[in-house]
């Protein structure tokens, strides 16, 4: 399985960091009426609690704008200093123009280039991993990454075994470069790798040029998300694991130097199978899935920004991210906050 590893030669800082989530809380109480399932079902099994569903007529581009607006606040910049947006999403606005350019035109960001990426819940991680080569190499100064989903459009509500996992939300971060040294929030190195051969355990089957959605095929809800749960946990355990400890490694480091790990948040299972077989304790983890399921390109750029608003991570601390997707893909970063 393909996997690169990037040590940071040029200082990239997180400069700020944002997220938002609808205001809309769909619990597991709210779904028991809806699919047959329980409380007790989706908490043992997931963790999670509930999740937060767009409002009608509120799209991935209005959730990214909100997170965009709160990570330029952050960062202490304007609009016209981004010269370089991404978006990572698996549920864009529109096939095309770019989710990005409706975030450039919503915040005013004139000055910058734009683009989508997809890698499902790597997404956001891949496209810091881009960041930090438009900036080492001087084409981009101040750079702008989302991950951003509203999965509650590509959701079976009839399937329990799915309905029950996703919500919709959006974070962001602003990276620069800190040609001084001096600044915290160090991007040190990052694994990143995908395989292929394992697409059909996670994507959805329907809706792009391979299987268009047709009257005669509508009914067959095929552009919504499909599962094979119990091959999807073993990838993402041994995945995340090995990226993590690659990155780690990348820069003379191991499990015991982490000081928080903020992990995809997908299901409460995965993340404690992980951190056990590294040695990494339950404080050391951060967890909010219990709030809002899996947020895919979202979930790792949520969690972050509320590690960083709650003061879980503080300056100085080893901070491990890491993600696993459709794809399959994967990919982690390690940071000196």
């Amino acid at each position: 399985m393909p996997e690169s590893l990037q040590q940071n030669n040029c200082t990239v800082t997180i400069s700020g960091t944002g997220s938002y989530v609808p205001e809309k809380i769909l619990s597991n109480a709210d779904l028991e009426k809806m699919v047959d399932t329980s409380d007790e079902w989706i908490t043992s099994r997931t963790g999670i609690r509930e999740r937060r569903i767009a409002a009608d007529g509120q799209s991935t581009s209005d959730l990214a704008t909100e997170a965009a607006k709160q990570a330029m606040n952050d960062a202490g910049i304007t609009a016209d200093q981004i010269d370089l947006i991404i978006v990572a999403t698996i549920s864009p606005d529109a096939f095309f123009p770019a989710t990005a350019c409706y975030v450039q035109k919503n915040i005013g960001a004139t000055n910058a280039m734009c683009f989508d990426i997809s890698a499902a819940c790597s997404g956001f991680l891949y496209g810091i991993q881009i960041s930090q080569h438009f900036i080492n190499t001087g084409h981009r100064k101040t750079v702008l990454v989302i991950g951003a989903e509203k999965l509650s459009s590509m959701v079976d509500w009839e399937d329990r075994n799915t309905c029950v996992l996703f919500g919709d939300g959006a974070g962001a971060v602003v990276l620069t470069s800190d040609t001084n040294g001096n600044a915290g929030r160090k991007l040190l190195c990052s694994s990143l790798g995908s395989d292929g051969r394992q697409t059909d355990i996670l994507h959805v089957p329907g809706g792009g040029s391979a299987c268009p959605i047709t009257p005669e095929n509508a009914d067959q809800k095929l552009n919504t998300i499909r599962m094979q749960g119990r091959e999807v946990y073993k990838s993402a355990v041994n995945a995340m694991r090995k990226a993590t400890e690659n990155a780690l490694a990348g820069v003379s480091l191991g499990p015991e130097d982490v000081d928080m790990i903020i992990p995809h948040q997908a299901n409460l299972r995965i993340i404690e199978a992980i951190t056990d077989r590294m040695g990494i304790p339950k404080e050391k983890t951060f967890v909010n899935l219990q709030k809002y399921g899996n947020t895919s390109a979202a979930a790792v750029a949520i969690a972050l920004d509320e590690a960083n608003k709650t003061k879980a991570i503080n300056p100085g601390d080893i901070v491990v991210l890491v993600a696993f997707g459709a794809g399959l893909t994967w990919a982690s970063s390690v940071l000196r906050w």
